[in-house]
């Protein structure tokens, strides 16, 4: 078993940031990948990015690529998101969940948080 515990999300206005964590426990974190996806009122989950077991290879949706940042302490068994240049789209409750391999697939996903709420005014 694995517990994900999400945290960092809040209201910022367009343009700001924010850092995402989410805390691993249960089993030992570095053995498997992780991802980020998020889910908006009405629509379907999806893909944000993900990191791999040793954080050498990252994966981002189009959307984010070049405004978001995954990153990984295996020591303090914590994943991250930096999310910068906020806009009014990113809204969504976002959840970290686990993966055997780097995917954009949320099927590919076994554990998963129970989210963190993400609100971006204009």
């Amino acid at each position: 078993q694995v517990q994900l515990v999400e945290s960092g999300g809040g209201l910022v206005q367009a343009g700001g940031s924010l850092r995402l964590s989410c805390a691993a426990s249960g089993r030992t974190f570095s053995t498997y990948s992780m991802g980020w996806f998020r889910q908006a009122p009405g629509k379907e989950r999806d893909f944000v990015a993900a990191i791999s077991r040793s954080g050498s290879t990252t994966a981002y949706a189009d959307s984010v690529k070049g405004r978001f940042t995954i990153s990984r302490d295996n020591a303090k068994n914590t994943v991250y998101l930096q999310m910068n240049s906020l806009k009014p789209e990113d809204t969504a409750v976002y959840y970290c969940a686990t993966s055997r391999v780097v995917a954009r697939n949320p099927n590919t996903y076994d554990y998963w948080g129970q989210g963190t709420q993400v609100t971006v005014s204009s």
